[in-house]
């Protein structure tokens, strides 16, 4: 596609324009000719740019509603004009009006002796709009913004057009002369004695009739009522219009009708809204009068004709008698219309050359992009007109280097490539010409000509130094190797050797490009193989080693930055040398034990006892969010004990039938009951080798990573996209990028509007699942779930694998946060220090992780549907069952391969689910699982899992007849946004439950919202994924929370004390007047130049007395009064800001300590999940508080560590792309120690000698390890550690909590 022209118009083609524009009607294209420039114009047929049902509007002018200028003054900073217009064909009204009072003082706005004509932009950043209304009156309006593209001009015009006053139905009431016959003979049929000899009126009489009651109510200072029973009433109007006159302004009194009553007494412009109605209404009585035969209008009282409005519109606009060309010299380029070339420029078919040069000139400046087109549009006029002026400014821009699109689309015809060529690459238009040279090489200064062209409409460096056959810079040295500042030395000869192989030609290029970097760099190694051939000894200084590992901050953590280069040398196994440089680099500048440790011994041991310090979570690829959510549930000790104990708390499905088990407001089916179960024994081993283990991190199963992040309407699509399709499910996109980690979740504030973001969608329940399935099949039914879904701007492609391919360039720009991009890796004996740990991708568990994931599933149940023990496949063959007599049917199943690639693959699909949607899923299925205690009034299961983690909230709404309304509903965390800006937690739990407006049946109705019951485990969600109505993408917002160590949530309880919703109340109001004051200080405090109106005011002061006192400038005689005029405006500005920065600050101070007495309900902080990243990739880890030693410890992945400074917990981050928390977890504070425990541990050691059994082969050693482990835990060795949880409130009211 061609790139859309941005351009602006001249004041006379806006005018033109405006007089084809209707907003109701535009052309199938879409095409706005008011606000967009021109569609461009190849040599074919444009498609229309209007409706062919447009009107060509001829304006009247509606003097009463104008405020026109004198005919002999210019515009000043003080000056503001409006025409008021109605078209004299379809009615419809128009408002121009043109503000120039930021004019800056003694500086003359456009038209003048630079500027003929104003040049007018549409104005993006104030985009009107078109609204449609029901009702009497207008149904439509549309109201543009443009402005002068002068920067000595301030004009800022408006326009705006609306639909005719009189409805469609209406005016048939006037002018149908069946109905008007219809209701006319009713009236004397009914008194016929009465209106004996009175005809059935004319419309052309009743318009005129209409017309003058309505001059009259205009005119007249003492109005007589009209009786109903009047004759010309009756016959005209009467009973039948009553719903026009009443929409008019007239009003009935008993037996009356009273006429409308306007304020006569302003001047115009009028400005009292009966008044410019009425005026409004007699135009367009003018209009159908016009509309009626000729022979009937001449009957009729004279009336008055319409004064057309374009002379005066001409005159507001600057451009009234603008300098034309000479007719007899015109040639019309298409014989019929203008040529498009004209609107190209915005300009019209008659202006002068000077003009058209002019308003190229301007198109030039605004839209850079598209100059080619614009000088195109120039040659076409040139040479149609055979204008000898215009042909000058053609040749002399083509000598400055200009080019048309029809020297583009040559170029690229030269290289046998179509125009326009979004999707080329650079490469792949210099590797064509690369090719056509080495064919044609006498034709190398003609193609060289063609790509420079090309490289000049793509504004391409790299073509362009290509072109010209120079690289002269290091800059250009390192784009010409197709290299990036952070490689290192070594690096850049292989880039050079590449180049001179791919073309030998380029070999002296490639030798100058390479001289240039070692003379930038002061590179010893560079020259040495310059002059011998051979490399020096490369070193890399620090700025490279960081800019090699793709890490922007330098003052990340040492574990992060030992992450990277493990992403990097998993991916690149051929660069570990040149990332060890890297790595080694960054360890000698910090200092870094830490580092120096892993790279002599290839690992990093914990420092901490093994007994007393909690493991961490190996990242099998995709899963730091997963691993910071699984120790967050292992701290909660409830549910804790529960996973360890499910035995004792699970649901049997033996008996189960539809519609026994209701979660989520829906009813559960069987199989999901069984998938839920299985994800309860997943959870189960992981949380018994995280306290078993005698070693610093484990490994979870890839199955629980699957269950955890892939709910059943997930796992249903990607089973089914499998069945179907015969690719591979990718990870998708978001605008253009793949999709990589959790994505997070999507605010429901648009435009930086706070909305409320508590309730949830209507299609999810309170768990986040669908609400529409109610038996034992649904989950076969549903072959798309809400997680996919709830993926905005996300596309699901049949394609490869994820391509592991993710090389050099993308990696360095932002792997730092996108390191959950990778396939799943593993480093084989974690839990040993030796040099030769490896990185490898995730293949057959081997006989070291068998050993550290040493569990208990010989001790469970089999549950139906669940795959087979991997224990029973080392079992004695003696044991097993004889073979049938003869072979089952074969059903189509996938190959281990390929089943063991599916399950990795919806681990990767399941990371980019919503953290919503993660959450959610896990409740779920542990509610799933197990068996309920009670049930509510609507039949939802009440357990541990619902008073542990829901609570209610409540929501009220009042009606216009001040009738309220109460709803109340389950939640699982509280959803708040820092959308506007940075703020506290309670300013944003505020956005959750202060009042707001929501849409009740077509009406805006208040509402607002408390909590009803609260749960023991307080989740709230911070939604920083915000979506950009304009460039139409998601985008993270980063602002800072600032979020305590204890909250106290009395102010949002539901109570029935009506001091507190009085308070609350008093609040609202403070924010309603706090947002108006920082609103207007937002208009003070902001300008185009950067400073504030006071400031921009005090230096415009000073430019004056400069200019006023240079003799040798001396360009405006500057009046003393203008500069006390200045001086006086900056001051009081200034005194305004000050007196609305005491507002906000008193403000802000009565709604910060409204509630600050209310302490009742303290919870305190247990858990921050932390994101660094952006929407759709980035890195996880969580910090996690031990109530018993009174710490903070960090979560990464594999490493936990103590946090030595909290800061990095509870203030913001200074970078570009900060770490943000995006979810906390409060404790009910009173019983936090029974809530939450951070370190359960009960190591079992290992043996200090090898087993007997070392001889067995490999799989057969490891099986028996694992019995040996599993045998253990039979025999009661292993001691689980479960806590203290109070059994006592298992069967208690929720609550008591």
């Amino acid at each position: 596609m061609t790139t859309p022209l941005r351009g602006g118009k001249t004041a006379p083609r806006l005018l033109q324009d405006l007089g084809l524009y209707n907003p109701q009607q535009l052309p199938k294209s879409g095409y706005n000719i008011l606000t967009e420039v021109a569609l461009q114009f190849e040599g074919t047929q444009l498609p229309p740019k209007v409706d062919e049902r447009s009107c060509q509007h001829r304006w009247g002018l509606k003097l009463g509603q104008s405020n026109l200028p004198k005919f002999v003054s210019r515009p000043n900073e003080t000056s503001e004009y409006t025409a008021a217009a109605y078209c004299t064909e379809c009615r419809c009204h128009l408002q121009l009006m043109i503000d120039y009072r930021n004019q800056l003082p003694g500086i003359i706005p456009c038209p003048n002796k630079e500027f003929p004509l104003h040049h007018f932009i549409h104005d993006a950043k104030s985009e009107g709009v078109y609204q449609a209304t029901r009702g009497k009156g207008e149904s439509w309006v549309d109201k543009r913004y443009f402005r002068c593209s002068s920067s000595t001009c301030s004009a800022r015009l408006t326009v705006r057009v609306h639909s005719p006053k009189l409805r469609l139905s209406w005016v048939a009431l006037l002018t149908d002369r069946s109905l008007i016959k219809e209701r006319a003979q009713k009236v004397i049929d009914a008194e016929p004695a009465r209106f004996e000899g009175h005809a059935v009126p004319a419309p052309v009489g009743i318009l005129v009739n209409l017309r003058t009651y309505i001059l009259n109510a205009t005119t007249d200072l003492e109005l007589r009522p009209i009786k109903s029973n009047n004759k010309k009433w009756l016959l005209s109007l009467g009973e039948p219009c009553a719903d026009l006159l009443e929409y008019i302004g007239f009003t009935r009194q008993d037996e009356e009708w009273l006429p409308p009553c306007p304020d006569i007494s302003q001047i115009k412009p009028f400005t009292d809204p009966l008044r410019v109605l009425l005026d409004d209404v007699d135009k367009e009585l003018l209009v159908l009068i016009s509309q009626q035969p000729e022979d009937e209008r001449r009957m009729a009282k004279p009336y008055s004709i319409p004064s057309l409005a374009m002379h005066d519109v001409e005159r507001i606009l600057g451009c009234q008698g603008y300098k034309r060309y000479p007719a007899s010299r015109t040639i019309d380029l298409t014989q019929e219309e203008e040529h498009p070339f004209y609107a190209g420029l915005g300009a019209k078919s008659d202006f002068h050359d000077e003009l058209l040069s002019f308003a190229y000139d301007r198109q030039i400046v605004c839209d850079p992009p598209n100059a080619p087109y614009y000088f195109e549009c120039l040659q076409g006029i040139a040479d149609g007109r055979k204008s000898e002026d215009l042909q000058t400014k053609q040749a002399i821009e083509a000598s400055s280097g200009k080019i048309s699109l029809g020297d583009v689309r040559e170029a690229y015809k030269a290289f046998g490539l179509e125009y326009p060529s979004n999707e080329l690459s650079d490469e792949t238009i210099i590797g064509n010409f690369h090719s056509r040279i080495s064919d044609a090489p006498k034709q190398e200064p003609e193609l060289r000509t063609a790509l420079r062209n090309i490289g000049e409409s793509r504004s391409s460096a790299k073509i362009q130094y290509i072109a010209s056959n120079s690289v002269t810079t290091y800059e250009q040295a390192l784009e010409f190797l197709d290299a990036s500042k952070e490689l290192d030395d070594g690096f850049l000869i292989t880039m050079y050797n590449l180049k001179v192989n791919e073309n030998s030609t380029d070999q002296e290029l490639a030798r100058k490009a390479i001289f240039l970097i070692a003379e930038k760099r002061n590179s010893a190694a560079l020259k040495t193989w310059l002059e011998t051939g051979e490399l020096g000894e490369v070193v890399m200084d620090v700025g490279q080693a960081y800019a090699r590992l793709g890490i922007d901050d330098r003052t990340i953590d040492d574990d992060v930055i030992l992450q990277t280069y493990n992403i990097l040398a998993s991916d690149a196994p051929s660069q570990i040398s040149d990332l060890k440089r890297a790595l080694t680099a960054i360890a000698k500048s910090k200092d870094s034990r830490y580092l120096r440790s892993f790279l002599s011994s290839g690992s990093i041991t914990s420092e901490q006892p093994t007994g007393d310090w909690p493991v961490g979570l190996e990242n099998i690829g995709n899963t730091c969010y997963l691993n910071s959510l699984l120790q967050f549930y292992f701290t909660v000790k409830p549910l804790r004990e529960l996973v360890l104990n499910f035995d004792e708390h699970r649901m049997q499905v033996e008996d189960f039938s539809p519609g026994k088990k209701r979660v989520g407001s829906r009813n559960v089916s069987k199989k999901e009951v069984e998938r839920a179960q299985r994800f309860i024994y997943e959870l189960q081993r992981l949380f018994q080798n995280m306290i078993t283990t005698p070693y610093a991190q484990v490994t979870p199963e890839q199955e629980l990573a699957r269950l955890t992040l892939i709910s059943s309407d997930s796992e249903e699509f990607i089973r089914r996209q499998s069945v179907l399709g015969g690719h591979r499910l990718s990870l998708g996109e978001i605008n253009g990028q793949a999709v990589q980690g959790p994505v997070l979740p999507y605010s429901a504030s648009i435009g930086g509007n706070d909305v409320d973001i508590s309730k949830g969608s209507s299609r999810t329940d309170a768990n986040g699942h669908s609400t529409d399935r109610d038996d034992d099949t649904s989950s076969e039914a549903t072959l798309v779930g809400t997680p996919v879904a709830d993926l905005p701007a996300q596309k699901l492609k049949d394609s490869g694998p994820m391509n592991t391919d993710f090389r050099q360039s993308q990696q360095q720009e932002g792997l730092l946060e996108d390191k959950e991009n990778l396939p799943p890796y593993k480093v084989e004996e974690t839990h040993t220090s030796t040099p030769e740990s490896k990185l490898h991708f995730l293949g057959e568990p081997s006989s070291s992780r068998v050993t550290e994931q040493m569990t208990t599933s010989s001790t469970r149940p089999t549950i139906s549907g669940e795959p087979g023990d991997s224990l029973m496949a080392n079992k004695d063959p003696s044991n097993l069952p004889l073979p049938p007599d003869r072979p089952p049917p074969v059903p189509p199943r996938q190959k281990p391969d390929e089943q063991k690639t599916a399950i990795q693959e919806e681990v990767e699909y399941g990371a980019q689910q919503d953290v919503t949607e993660v959450i959610a899923n896990v409740l779920f299925q542990l509610q799933c699982a197990i068996k309920p205690e009670s049930a509510d009034e609507s039949g939802e299961q009440i357990d541990k899992v619902k008073r542990l983690f829901f609570g209610k909230q409540k929501s009220y709404t009042t009606n216009e007849q001040g009738a309220s309304r109460t709803k109340e509903e389950y939640i699982s965390d509280i959803k708040i946004d820092v959308a506007s800006g940075p703020r506290d937690i309670y300013a944003a739990l505020d956005g959750a439950f202060d009042v707001q407006e929501v849409e009740v049946g077509g009406t805006m109705e208040p509402q607002y919202t408390t909590i009803s019951q609260l749960p023991p485990v307080l989740q709230i969600l911070v939604q920083r994924v915000q979506f950009d109505a304009k460039k139409k993408t998601a985008f993270k917002s980063t602002h800072h929370l600032d979020f305590k160590e204890t909250i106290y949530l009395d102010r949002y309880m539901d109570s029935v004390d009506s001091e507190l919703l009085q308070r609350r109340q008093e609040c609202w109001k403070w924010k309603k007047d706090l947002a108006a004051l920082e609103a207007r200080k937002a208009e003070l405090a902001t300008t185009e130049i950067g400073v504030d109106i006071p400031g921009a005011l005090a230096a415009t002061m000073e430019y004056m007395k400069q200019m006023a006192g240079d003799g040798n400038l001396n360009l405006v005689e500057i009046a003393p009064e203008l500069l006390e005029s200045v001086k006086q405006a900056a001051h009081d500005a200034k005194s305004e800001l000050t007196i609305l920065n005491e507002k906000i600050k008193h403000l802000s101070s009565n709604i910060t300590s409204q509630f600050t007495d209310l302490r009742t309900v303290p919870y305190r902080l247990h858990s921050v999940f932390i994101h660094r990243g952006m929407v759709s990739s980035g890195h996880y880890w969580i910090y996690i508080y031990d109530f018993v030693k009174n710490i903070w410890r960090k979560y990464n992945d594999g490493y936990v560590t103590e946090v030595r400074d909290t800061k990095e917990i509870y203030e913001p981050e200074q970078s570009t792309r900060p770490a943000t928390p995006y979810f906390l977890v409060y404790v009910k504070d009173e019983l936090k120690n029974k809530l939450v425990d951070a370190v359960c541990r009960d190591v079992i050691e290992m043996p200090s000698q090898a087993p007997q059994d070392i001889a067995m082969a490999d799989d057969d050693a490891g099986s028996a390890a694992m019995y040996n482990w599993a045998g253990a835990i039979e025999d009661g060795t292993i001691h689980e550690a479960t806590g203290t949880w109070d059994n006592s409130h298992q069967g208690g009211n929720p609550a008591q909590w």
